[in-house]
């Protein structure tokens, strides 16, 4: 007895030995002169660079969530930077507010791909990251901005887009696009109708673009967000948390990566 228990516990030291110790960290990085204010999640017992994931937010700038989907992926074997678009960090807590920083960002192509591929160059700088091995995941407005930067032909390995809006004006070119794409969609989005999902599949398929397209009956704009569901009655947006929707898109999202990266 006294020898199995002495085997059970030195299996035990040896598991917590090599648990995993996810860290959060803040860290800060510039775009001409803009600070901007990101969140690297990575496992710190970890040997060696791991593929990287940026992470980018919904309108509401780089809140929790964004930074739980950067740990949720670090706890994958990832690096993951949860990106500031915005600069200093700003968030929104009105959809007029949320609104006007999204805007500005839409509406200048240009400053949207500065924003990112300054985090994606900070990314890449991290002894944590693989810098051959980096995508991209985006979530609403985010999810719109993963798009373009694979539309404008970025270096990524993959993009992913939850609840995003899909249409462009910039469509794919044949030949441009180096990601392979994965868009994971409410199918009852009142703010990406079917027309627009119709028109992006076209646009896809035209373009020769790898990608996947899932749609989740009964799920709406922000459909992984729980906080979705206080901003519906709040505010009376046509948004909700749906849980199954959301296990099953962070699935497709695992096996996704997984292929991107050799998993």
């Amino acid at each position: 007895m006294a020898r199995l228990l002495a085997l059970m516990f030195l299996a035990l030291s040896a598991g917590l030995a090599h648990a995993a110790d996810i860290r959060g960290e803040e860290v800060t990085y510039t775009d001409n002169g803009t600070t901007l204010k990101g969140y690297l999640a990575y496992d710190a017992s970890a040997t060696g660079p791991r593929p990287g994931v940026l992470v980018i937010h919904e309108w509401w700038g780089h809140n929790e969530h964004a930074r739980n989907q950067a740990r949720r992926l670090a706890e994958l074997g990832y690096t993951a930077l949860a990106v500031d678009m915005y600069g200093d960090g700003q968030t929104a807590d009105h959809p007029q507010d949320a609104g006007r920083f999204a805007g500005a960002i839409r509406q200048n192509r240009a400053l949207m791909m500065q924003r990112f591929q300054a985090a994606d160059a900070f990314l890449r700088s991290r002894s944590e990251a693989d810098d051959s091995k980096v995508a991209a995941i985006g979530y609403c407005f985010g999810g719109s901005v993963v798009l373009e930067m694979a539309r404008s032909g970025a270096d990524l390995l993959g993009v992913a887009s939850f609840h995003g809006a899909l249409a462009t004006q910039s469509p794919a070119q044949a030949g441009q696009v180096n990601s392979r794409v994965l868009v994971l969609h409410g199918n009852d989005d009142p703010m990406v109708p079917p027309e627009q999902v119709a028109a992006f599949k076209e646009e896809m398929t035209a373009a020769g673009v790898d990608f996947h397209f899932v749609g989740y009956d009964g799920a709406t704009h922000s459909f992984t967000n729980p906080a979705a569901d206080e901003a519906a009655r709040k505010f009376n947006m046509p948004v909700g948390y749906n849980a199954d929707a959301d296990r099953e898109s962070w699935a497709e999202l695992e096996r996704f990566l997984a292929e991107l990266f050799g998993g």
